[in-house]
């Protein structure tokens, strides 16, 4: 193909994307989720590639929560965290992890089990997902049907918070621009895109489903939360319900929200996920 048509499709491509506004709530390096997760990666916007995917997060509430298996009878506790990469662009809905392990022909780990007992101990889980087969490549997608480029990482949390059941959904937006390898690590073949998808709702059908809550816990948030017995780590200390805070967190320390904070907002094309507008 020469460069000219590639341009002219990349050029569509771009045209073609709708622009959005998304908010995050930001504090030392944390995004505050609307649920008791926090992500520590990635970040929005970060292009990705490699042999896989880490995305990191603190299940505990940065501490305030304990780690499961909860008490029965505590208000407060995770259900479960399912996690996607989905695209509207390219028309992509692969599963990271709903709780249920899957194996492929060539990956025994194509999708993950329950990430809340993955890491025995640790407060953050970190989710490694090998790239299906599909988005090995390098650079930007050059064609109409190539399934690189923007994404979002869906995080579906189930929760109960304070007594009261909930379930959020979380995009953040990331681009598979950078460098994916023919074969995974250690020289398998990579799991095949068709075996990890899934049929690709309508934004607004999840949100249909989903409760609206603004992002929780962050520095300067004032919600208290309650917790009872059980677990191992993390929690109450003293029984107040909530437990100790991240140490050197505060407002100050990034873009948290509250008293001091800030909230940056992120604007871009859809598409490509390329331009990134902070807005104050």
């Amino acid at each position: 193909m020469s460069l000219l048509k590639q341009a002219a499709l990349v050029g569509l491509l771009l045209t073609s994307a709708s622009t959005t506004a998304l908010e995050f709530t930001i504090a030392g390096g944390q995004i505050f989720t609307p649920g008791l997760a926090v992500l520590n990666s990635p970040q929005p916007g970060t292009p990705l590639g490699g042999d896989l995917i880490e995305i990191s997060l603190d299940v505990t509430t940065n501490g305030r929560l304990p780690l499961p298996p909860y008490s029965p009878d505590s208000p407060s506790q995770i259900h479960n965290i399912s996690i996607f990469l989905s695209s509207y662009t390219t028309g992509r809905n692969f599963t990271i992890t709903n709780g249920t392990a899957t194996s492929s022909n060539f990956n025994e780990n194509a999708s993950l089990g329950n990430i809340l007992f993955q890491e025995q101990g640790s407060t953050v889980k970190h989710v490694k997902w090998i790239w299906p087969d599909c988005l090995a490549g390098d650079g930007q997608p050059q064609t109409l049907d190539s399934a690189r480029g923007a994404y979002n990482v869906s995080i579906r949390q189930s929760f109960r918070l304070n007594g009261e059941d909930f379930y959020t959904v979380f995009d953040v937006p990331i681009s598979v621009t950078n460098r994916i390898g023919e074969e995974a690590p250690n020289g398998v073949a990579r799991p095949s895109c068709e075996e990890l998808g899934n049929e690709l709702w309508e934004w607004e059908e999840i949100r249909e489903g989903a409760d609206e809550m603004g992002a929780l816990f962050a520095p300067g948030d004032a919600t208290v939360l309650e917790t009872s017995g059980g677990g191992e780590g993390g929690g109450d200390d003293d029984g107040d319900g909530l437990g100790p805070v991240r140490p050197g967190a505060g407002s100050g320390s990034g873009l948290g929200s509250g008293a001091g904070g800030l909230k940056a907002g992120l604007g871009w094309l859809v598409g490509l996920g390329l331009g990134v507008v902070v807005l104050l």
